[in-house]
């Protein structure tokens, strides 16, 4: 996927435009149903544009709500949860607490192996994977690594093994799975998530392994280097055991 940003309201109307249009165009050959359905899940496909959740929400929800105002169609009430039940398909709860689906830019890690240098082979984590935009940032920076992707959603995770079919992604949660086995995890969560990740590398990872952050730092500890990502994005990396910025 390009790394677009669309100024908004700019993605929730074209979500919307095409879910109408797909439903004109299916109305007279295919099943109510169905015809309600598939617009449907295209809005809540297209809602992975939006930069926040509440965003997503409108992108997703605008054709069924829309649809209901009308007045054009008769359904059983049960029929209005499909859209919810998608939402939660592609944004299962417990991962709503983790970041947005904001994509890692494709260079943003290229200068990554000059101040983390990794051996052949080296096992690499991108820890919430999304649609694999930091295994290919990764990858690029770290050609010879054996790069691993973990994601909670199960259409982002089929979404990223498509886009990367050389990395192994698997589903999974990130803050249960075990980080012990790699040689760097990389994350682009939020600033909240990252003590918490910090405290999961110190406990698992193995001493000289690595912790990159992409835009947000650990709070109150020494990073080892920092890189300045093209776009002006800082790129935080850090090595275990971590230092305590007050010693």
């Amino acid at each position: 996927m390009v790394s677009l940003r669309l100024p908004w309201p700019l993605p929730a109307l074209l979500a919307w435009a095409a879910a109408w249009l797909l439903f004109i165009t299916l109305r007279p050959v295919v099943p109510m149903l169905w015809a309600m359905l598939l617009p449907c899940l295209l809005g809540t496909v297209a809602s992975l544009l939006g930069e926040s959740w509440w965003r997503r929400g409108l992108i997703a929800a605008g054709f069924p709500l829309s649809l209901a105002l009308t007045g054009m169609v008769t359904l059983p009430a049960w029929a209005w949860l499909v859209p919810l039940a998608l939402l939660l398909l592609v944004y299962p709860l417990n991962a709503w607490r983790d970041a947005p689906l904001f994509p890692t830019p494709r260079h943003a890690l290229q200068a990554l192996a000059v101040q983390a240098p990794l051996p052949a082979n080296a096992k690499v984590l991108d820890a919430g994977c999304g649609l694999g935009d930091g295994l290919l940032a990764l990858r690029h920076a770290y050609p010879d690594a054996v790069l691993h992707g973990i994601e909670w959603s199960w259409l982002l995770r089929v979404a990223c093994a498509l886009r990367c079919p050389w990395a192994r992604v698997r589903r999974a949660d990130m803050w249960k799975a075990d980080w012990s086995g790699y040689q760097m995890v990389y994350l682009f969560q939020r600033p909240e998530s990252m003590a918490r990740a910090a405290a999961k590398a110190q406990a698992e990872m193995a001493p000289g392994a690595w912790l990159v952050s992409l835009e947000f730092a650990v709070p109150g500890v020494l990073p080892r280097a920092q890189l300045r990502a093209p776009g002006g994005r800082v790129v935080w990396i850090y090595r275990v055991p971590l230092q305590d910025q007050r010693r």
